[in-house]
């Protein structure tokens, strides 16, 4: 798999374009729990996965975050370059989920091709409102969803991402995605698993009633 095959618009870009490209582009792999951006002074460049897995999350000042959306292979994060979308006015953390191989095209590279070719600049356009669009649909969750719908979907979701009903989350790892607090889920969870819909070990949820959650989640 290469790049220019995983980039959406390459055929649209100009010969002259691709090699500014192809001169500025670095390959990185990083493991799991690895921080490659940290807030909107940090102008890494644009990330493409490779393979693996990333999160996007939005930290308080008290230190609590929230997932927004995840990366999984080919998808490019933009917030990480966040320098060239001046109308951000808050800060990403991108972090690997799990080991993680990515080329990084740097901002300026990025910024200096985007700034002559209107198809990179539409593409541009087009992710960064579909990222928005990411944030705008966990803020309606976050307003009038309960946590209980919420952590119902949160789990299922993990169960179709990693492909098995036992999943290794401790309980702070959740309330991290979910923005509230580890004590909060724990009672959740306790009461999941007294009505049969999970087992709890340390380190792991086990969904035991996929039905009954997504019955929840609806």
């Amino acid at each position: 798999m290469s790049f220019e095959t995983c980039f959406p618009i390459w055929d649209r870009l100009t010969p002259g374009q691709q090699d500014r490209i192809r001169s500025g582009l670095f390959s990185r792999t990083v493991p799991k729990g690895t921080v490659l951006h940290s807030g909107s002074m940090d102008c890494t460049g644009l990330f493409l996965v490779r393979s693996g897995q990333l999160r996007a999350c939005i930290l308080s000042e008290g230190g609590r975050q929230i997932t927004i959306y995840r990366l999984f292979e080919r998808d490019i994060c933009l917030f990480s370059a966040s320098c060239i979308l001046r109308s951000i006015q808050f800060d990403v953390t991108i972090q690997a989920e799990r080991d993680t191989a990515l080329w990084v095209i740097p901002a300026e590279t990025y910024q200096s091709v985007m700034a002559e070719s209107a198809p990179l600049a539409n593409y541009t356009n087009e992710l960064m409102a579909s990222r928005f669009s990411d944030v705008m649909w966990l803020l309606e969750q976050i307003l009038w969803r309960s946590l209980d719908r919420r952590l119902a979907s949160f789990l299922l979701e993990e169960a179709a991402i990693e492909g098995t009903a036992e999943l290794k989350l401790t309980h702070e790892t959740i309330a991290n995605h979910l923005g509230t607090h580890r004590e909060v889920i724990t009672r959740m969870l306790r009461y999941f698993q007294n009505e049969g819909m999970v087992k709890l070990a340390r380190g792991t949820v086990t969904i035991r009633n996929g039905a009954a959650l997504r019955v929840l989640n609806e």
